[in-house]
Order: structure tokens, then C-alpha cells, then sequence
């Protein structure tokens, strides 16, 4: 039975999808948030720029909340900070120091004015009235990752964020030591990423990368083209010392690899500004003394690298013995533009390099299967919760945890607003709140809904028909024939018989409704989408968007 003195838990965001990462944790009077992060819409959401979370239960409960923590820069952790500042009221933001130069380059472009973004380290020690939070430092493939953890008067919360196991990483080493004393302390719950739960093994280290991409630098003689994920700083910082041993230098393309590392030499991540130079300068410089980095490792039609294949970007052009490297591995849904890309690359007669099995040109900055059940050994939950992925990579989380002596009743699958209690009783499920997607598109925030999305799956696929009509008000007639126009759905100068067919059934429809003593210009515009569509669907097995626009003669 929930008593007064109970902690909640709640996900507004990463539980059955990778992204959109969203945690609440309250208490009585409190509430602390980790990350606001937002997912890409999948290509059946036409138009929709980004998901973010439903926070109305935030707006809700606003007067409690007391700060936002920040796990690392990614933005399925940081990227709906902007969109969440302009629906709620977060009195401070505690990030790592990279996330923190992050937020501010993202708040500074939307014009959004936030002074309150405090800086953690691996020693912050943050305390409110019900809370204590505190930070481990992780391993990710991004700089300044890590886990926090929540003391609440029902015991400890442990938060893994992002993260893997590397013995021998580019960066820091995650702090085994630190973890170790909080579980000799007692963990209550923990909250472990599942995005790798679905692979064996142990990931790879990011210096076998480097040893691969060295071996690459070493044998080839031509221009070098490296795609790779921007916020890879790591990756960047060796792909960097690569090009200062093997004497080339760095051209950069795409806006957000342009944006990190100018954030990373602003941050010290990368030191040596010497070896960047413009495009300009390449020219005069020989093919083996060049390296292109850019963006576009995941297919993406705007970024640098597809304009590169496609032979539309301004300032470079593909040579025969160029050699693109993707050190980089398709995220989910991915595939298929990526392949669209090497193909044209092929077609341009150069050289791709692709990770695989035999070639370590890229590792995941996700915790694999091993790397899981070590995380599990090693915090020794009383309770988990598997967070952050899809539902059959948290099914699998769970078997692991259980593979690793856990009690299955002490493992919790949940959903995005469902709430898991923390007690003088243990763990369990309780209630639900509200929570689910909220689309972002341009600067809408929840403007485009389930039906703006279907009207626009409608036109993509059947077009748009627009019929206008001039009709006398005095006289309730219809004054010339009605206009069709189309857009998608047939092309008006091969199909006249049918555009014919079309207008006589629109003067039909209007003349009818026009004998109505009690008609408006809304019923008329009902009255002919609804006896129009079916009469179009027989004709030709299509349903185009039907817009009539009224034009009034007195």
C-alpha cells in the first residue's frame, strides 16, 4: 500500500524507443528531472522535424520542480531543452561541461535567454530538501559522460545514462572505484541503458579504431574522406593525431562537425588549431596531404557527405582515387540511406570504406550484453529498471539481470508514464500519468497532430485536387463552370476527359445544394468533399486531398 512518504519514478521519455530520453523523480514536494532529449521522427512523419515528451504532467507540477541534470551532450538527452524551456519553468540546469557549451550554442540560436546552467564535475554534490544527487564519471563516445545517482529518502536511484566498459579508452575511464562504494552503500534502483542489450560480447575499444584508422591512413595515398557523428569528439580527437603523424591536414564540412569542434578546442577536448584549414587552402596542398571530415555517416540528404555523392556541394568534387571512410555504424532505420549514398560514391568511381566484422573502423558508445551484467554485478540493485530502448532491448535487459541472480519480480518493464513507487514496502508499480509525443515542426511546438500527419500521408501518396467556384449569392447560382487544378494526383493536361468528368460531378453536387433554403459555404464545401471522394475513389482507386475555395459574386 502507497503511503505519504513515497518516491515516484516516471519516464516521459526512452522507454520502448532509442531517444527522447526524459526521467522524473519525485517526492512529496520535490521533483529533480534527468535530461530532456528528443527523437527523430521516423519517414512516416511527413514534415515533423523532431518527437519531444508530453510535459504536461511538469506544467502540472511545476512549483516542485527544483533542477534538470544533464548525463552527456547527445541530443536524444539535450536536444528538447529549448522546447522544454518554453513550456516550463526549470529553475536550474546542473550538465557536464560539454553539454553545457552544447545547450548554450542551441539556446543562443533560438533566441532562447537562460542564465542558470551550472557546470558538474565528477565532485559535484548537489542537496535539497528530500534529495541528494551526485555524479560518476562513465564512458561514452562522447567527452565529460555521466551517470547520476539520486539519494531519496527511500533509498538510492543509480541512473546509468549512456555507457559502456572500455579498459583502455580515448578518454577517461569510467569510475568502477566510485560505483563500487555507492553499492556497498545499497543501491534501491537501478536504471541501466539497454540500447546494445540485444548484442553479445563487449564492445570494441576506441583504440582499436584508432589502430584501424591508422592502418587506413597508412596505405592510402590519395584525399581521404572520413564521415563520422559530430558529437564523436573522441573519434575526432584521434582521427586528428592520425592526420598530425601522417603530415595531412583537416578540411571540414557540415555545420554541427563545424559546431563540435570548435566547442572542443574552446573546451581544450582538441588543441591544435594549425591543423584545420579551409577548402581554399586545400588546393594548394597534395592529395596525401589532405584529410575531409565531414558529416553525413548516416545517409543524412542535407549533410555534407550526400551533397558530395550527389556532386551538388559547392566546394568539393569527388576524385578517382579519393577513399571515403564511414566510421560510423547505421543507427536503426538508417540503412537504407546510407546505401543510397555508397552507391553513388561507387558510381563516382571512388573507394568506400564501411565498418564490419573485419574492419574496426567504428565502435558503439553503448554497453553490450557483458558489458550490461557487469554494470549489474557491480551496483548490486536491490530493484532495476531497464531504460533507454526499445521494448525487446529492455525484454532482453531483463533476462540478463536475471541471468545474473536477480530476483524476476524485482525487475520492472514499464512505459513511458507509468510510475514505479519506492516505499517502505520495496518497489512497485503504481499509477500512470500523462505522457507520450509531442511532434515539433520548424518552430510549432504540438501544433501538427494524428490528423495533420494523415492529411499529409494522404497528399504524399493520392495528391491534392482544389476546385474553385464562383458562385452568385443573390441568386444562388453558380456562375461558370468549376475550376480544377491538381497537385500529385493527375496531370491536368494528359487527363482532360477525367478533369471533365471531376467538374461536371463538382456542378452537380453544388447545384443540388444550392435548391437548400437553409445551405452555408461551409455545408457546400462538406456536401462536395463528401459526395466527391468516393466518385474520384471509383474512377481512378484514389483519394486526393479535396480543398473547394469559394469565390463570393454579389
Amino acid at each position: 500500500m502507497k503511503t505519504d512518504n513515497f518516491t515516484s519514478v516516471v519516464a516521459l521519455g526512452g522507454l520502448g524507443e532509442v531517444g527522447k530520453n526524459m526521467y522524473v523523480i519525485t517526492h512529496k514536494n520535490e521533483i529533480v528531472i534527468i535530461d530532456a532529449g528528443v527523437m527523430f521522427p521516423e519517414n512516416d512523419l511527413l514534415g515533423v522535424d523532431y518527437v519531444i515528451q508530453d510535459v504536461t504532467y511538469l506544467k502540472q507540477n511545476e512549483d516542485k520542480i527544483k533542477a534538470l541534470f544533464i548525463t552527456h551532450g547527445h541530443e536524444d538527452h539535450i536536444g528538447g531543452i529549448s522546447f522544454l524551456l518554453q513550456s516550463v519553468k526549470i529553475p536550474a540546469i546542473y550538465a557536464p561541461k560539454m553539454a553545457v557549451s552544447l545547450i548554450n550554442k542551441k539556446l543562443e540560436e533560438k533566441l532562447i535567454k537562460y542564465d542558470n546552467i551550472i557546470t558538474i564535475d565528477k565532485d559535484s554534490y548537489i542537496k535539497t530538501k528530500h534529495f541528494e544527487v551526485e555524479f560518476v564519471n562513465t564512458t561514452h563516445s562522447i567527452p565529460d559522460s555521466f551517470a547520476v545517482v539520486v539519494h531519496s529518502p527511500n533509498g538510492t536511484i543509480f541512473s546509468t545514462g549512456d555507457f559502456k566498459f572500455d579498459l583502455n579508452p580515448i578518454g577517461p575511464m569510467a569510475d568502477l572505484h566510485k560505483m563500487a562504494r555507492l553499492s556497498d552503500k545499497g543501491i534501491k534502483l537501478l536504471m541501466s541503458d539497454s540500447t546494445n542489450a540485444l548484442t553479445e560480447g563487449y564492445s570494441k575499444s576506441e583504440s582499436t579504431v584508432d589502430e584501424a584508422l591508422s592502418a587506413i591512413f597508412a596505405k592510402h595515398y590519395g584525399r581521404l574522406i572520413i564521415a563520422t557523428f559530430a558529437s564523436n569528439v573522441f573519434r575526432i580527437k584521434h582521427i586528428v593525431e592520425t592526420c598530425k603523424k601522417y603530415n595531412r591536414k583537416i578540411v571540414v564540412f557540415g555545420r554541427s562537425m563545424e559546431t563540435n569542434i570548435n566547442l572542443a578546442l574552446d573546451n581544450g577536448l582538441l588543441t591544435d588549431r594549425s591543423i584545420f584549414i579551409d577548402s581554399n587552402t586545400a588546393k594548394n596542398l597534395k592529395k596525401n596531404e589532405v584529410c575531409i571530415l565531414c558529416t553525413g555517416s548516416q545517409g543524412e540528404p542535407l549533410a555534407a557527405l550526400s551533397r558530395i555523392a550527389n556532386g551538388t556541394h559547392k566546394q568539393i568534387s569527388l576524385m578517382n582515387d579519393d577513399l571515403v571512410v564511414f566510421s560510423s555504424s547505421p543507427i536503426p532505420g538508417n540503412a537504407a540511406s546510407i546505401n543510397r549514398v555508397i552507391n553513388k560514391l561507387y558510381l563516382k568511381g571512388v573507394k568506400v570504406y564501411t565498418n564490419s566484422e573485419f574492419s574496426d573502423i567504428h565502435t558503439s558508445g553503448h554497453a553490450k550484453a557483458e558489458e550490461l551484467k557487469l554494470m549489474l554485478r557491480l551496483i548490486k540493485p536491490e530493484y532495476f529498471m531497464p531504460m533507454h530502448g526499445e521494448y525487446r532491448m529492455l525484454r532482453e535487459h531483463k533476462e540478463l539481470a536475471v541471468s545474473c541472480g536477480m530476483d524476476p519480480d524485482k525487475v520492472f518493464i514499464m512505459s513511458n508514464g507509468d510510475e514505479l513507487i519506492l516505499d517502505d514496502n520495496g518497489v512497485h508499480k503504481g499509477g500512470s500519468i500523462q505522457a507520450g509525443d509531442v511532434y515539433v515542426d520548424g518552430s510549432r511546438i504540438g501544433d501538427v497532430g494524428s490528423v495533420v500527419i494523415k492529411d499529409r500521408k494522404l497528399m504524399s501518396k493520392d495528391g491534392i485536387l482544389v476546385t474553385i467556384l464562383n458562385i452568385n449569392t443573390k441568386t444562388k447560382e453558380l456562375m461558370i463552370k468549376p475550376n480544377v487544378t491538381t497537385r500529385g494526383f493527375v496531370l491536368v493536361n494528359e487527363n482532360a476527359e477525367l478533369i471533365q468528368k471531376i467538374e461536371h460531378k463538382i456542378a452537380e453536387i453544388v447545384k443540388n445544394t444550392l435548391k437548400s433554403k437553409a445551405y452555408s459555404f461551409v455545408d457546400l464545401k462538406n456536401q462536395i468533399i463528401l459526395e466527391l471522394s468516393p466518385y474520384i475513389n471509383n474512377l481512378t482507386g484514389r483519394r486526393p486531398i479535396i480543398l473547394p475555395v469559394i469565390m463570393e459574386i454579389k
